[in-house]
């Protein structure tokens, strides 16, 4: 194995000829990646009775969102701080912070906060507030969430509770928007992610460590809202689905998220454990580098339509994925609202060969990233997209991140080259359109910044998208979604995709847990029985 100059990333050689599963009967050829990464230990100890402890496949790196809002993230940070609305399991906007939220003209907003709403600390949330909170989120690069955004709203206050939010074009969405703003004190606030603070939520931290992931949260006792059942929540990372499985077994902790079908199939076994599962509205897939310079294969549509034919997706679902994800049907997953869904990736590895060699494409080396953790079973999809290219003559490289490494350097092309990331994109507002504005709405200005998403800029698709985003008229709206999901196909932006269910496992002292297709749940609704 090679080591990357890069921290966080584990480099695989070439291609090393040994067994990693059976694809339709044929062993594979696979990628050494070296030694494993090294296990991290579960919490020890039984929680006490009033605690209960969630262990995450993801680092949580701040109780703050700007920069990342990863899919169980969402459960503890909204924990804290709390935003004007929040999408509901039926995917529509509730409101939390606001008790007024409505469309008053075609570019107005009017919002009335409730009354006695206060942080942890007994000040009271401001209009001021939440105009602060617009302009830290506006003011931070590569955020995740600013790209949702096609113009910021800005503020008028007209009383200690009232305010307008104004935009220059209709924006009928901003009440779904809105609900990834997390609202802090303004003289507290910062364009970056927080690392402390006090926030609005049902709990406060009282203890963090950045570094290992680890948080402790407890019951905010003058909360404004209904008081939060559990008293205590530990939150601990632990990236080994492994060990997390043991600490399941073991009791250590009481609910683990994002586990493979493998463990899943496990856990169902064990006395007072049990599997949460929803189908879920994130789409994971193998996405190209728009980066690369005009003479480079990947700038060729039909070379990434190629390589696409190249990948047997249901090989993927079935023997690696083991039915735990669909295939994705089109851009954006099409139980999203918007989703239109209607195209199919075909494996055709004698096609894609033909369509390379064709396009003058014959010693092509790709280099793969992806984060440990973005998905289930994710090295053993790599590890199996390596062997499909090597069968349309394809050599493949895979560079493996920790959590907590730089790839997001990487990702906004200011760390080392790429050719295709295995990621995944959340859609935390239920809305095909949010997700197409992500993902296919960057702008040149936009990428001046590196806020595109991964180099993607065609002017003539973000234009549908932007039309669809101002448009008032639902069934116009549908049509121009329906018009820009088609176009960005046509761009082969993927070289494969798919759509994960959200799984957990929850010990059955834990009730009331309702599992949302965005892969997260009300912390302050679930319910902690005593040990027996």
């Amino acid at each position: 194995m090679t080591s990357s100059s890069s921290s966080g990333a584990r480099v695989g050689r070439e291609i090393s000829r040994r067994s990693l599963f059976r694809l339709g009967g044929v062993v594979g050829a696979g990628l050494a990646l070296g030694p494993a990464l090294s296990a991290c230990a579960g919490p020890t100890g039984t929680p006490g009775p009033g605690t209960m402890t969630m262990a995450l496949n993801r680092s949580l790196v701040s109780l703050d969102n700007k920069l990342n809002q990863f899919d169980a993230a969402v459960t503890v940070q909204r924990a804290v701080r709390q935003g004007l609305t929040r999408i509901g399991a039926d995917l529509t906007p509730e409101l939390v912070l606001a008790e007024r939220f409505e469309l008053t003209g075609d570019t107005e907003w009017t919002v009335q906060l409730r009354d006695g709403v206060v942080y942890s600390d007994g000040t009271p949330v401001t209009p001021q507030d939440v105009a602060t909170a617009l302009e830290m989120y506006q003011g931070v690069n590569g955020s995740f969430l600013a790209s949702f955004f096609r113009e910021w709203p800005t503020v008028e206050v007209l009383d200690e509770r009232t305010f307008t939010m104004n935009t220059e074009l209709p924006e009928p969405n901003l009440d779904f928007l809105m609900a990834n703003i997390l609202i802090t004190p303004a003289a507290a606030n910062l364009p970056e992610e927080l690392q402390s603070g006090v926030g609005s939520g049902p709990y406060v931290v009282t203890a963090s460590n950045r570094g290992t992931g680890d948080y402790t949260l407890r019951r905010n006792e003058a909360y404004w809202g209904p008081r939060a059942a559990i008293e205590t929540v530990q939150v601990r990372f632990v990236p080994e689905e492994s060990s997390r499985v043991v600490s399941m077994r073991s009791g250590e902790v009481d609910v683990i998220d994002t586990i493979s079908p493998d463990s899943a199939d496990q856990l169902a076994g064990v006395r007072d454990v049990t599997i949460e599962r929803t189908d879920g509205l994130r789409i994971s897939q193998l996405f190209y580098n728009f980066r690369k310079p005009a003479d480079h294969p990947l700038a060729n549509v039909r070379v990434r339509q190629a390589l696409s034919m190249g990948i047997d997706g249901r090989a993927l679902v079935d023997d690696v994925l083991v039915g735990s994800v669909t295939a994705a049907t089109g851009v954006v997953p099409e139980g999203l609202s918007g989703g239109t869904g209607g195209h199919e990736y075909a494996f055709d590895p004698r096609g894609a060969r033909q369509l390379l060699e064709s396009e003058g494409v014959t010693d092509l080396e790709l280099t793969m990233i992806w984060e440990t953790g973005e998905f289930a079973n994710d090295t053993s999809v790599m590890e199996a997209v390596v062997q499909m290219m090597g069968d349309i003559g394809v050599r493949t490289r895979l560079v493996q991140f920790q959590p907590g490494g730089d790839i997001s350097l990487w990702r906004q092309g200011r760390g080392g080259d790429w050719d295709v990331l295995g990621n995944g994109f959340a859609s935390p507002t239920g809305l095909a359109l949010t997700m197409l504005q992500g993902m296919y709405g960057g702008t040149a200005e936009r990428e001046a910044t590196r806020d595109t998403y991964h180099g993607y800029v065609f002017p003539e698709i973000q234009q549908v998208i932007t039309a669809a985003g101002t448009e008032v008229d639902p069934t116009r709206r549908q049509t121009l979604l329906a018009e820009a999901q088609d176009a960005v196909w046509e761009t082969w932006p993927c070289m494969w995709a798919f759509v994960p269910n959200a799984v957990l496992a929850r010990r059955d002292r834990v009730s009331d847990l309702l599992l949302k297709p965005s892969n997260s749940f009300e912390l302050s609704s679930t319910k902690l029985a005593a040990r027996a």
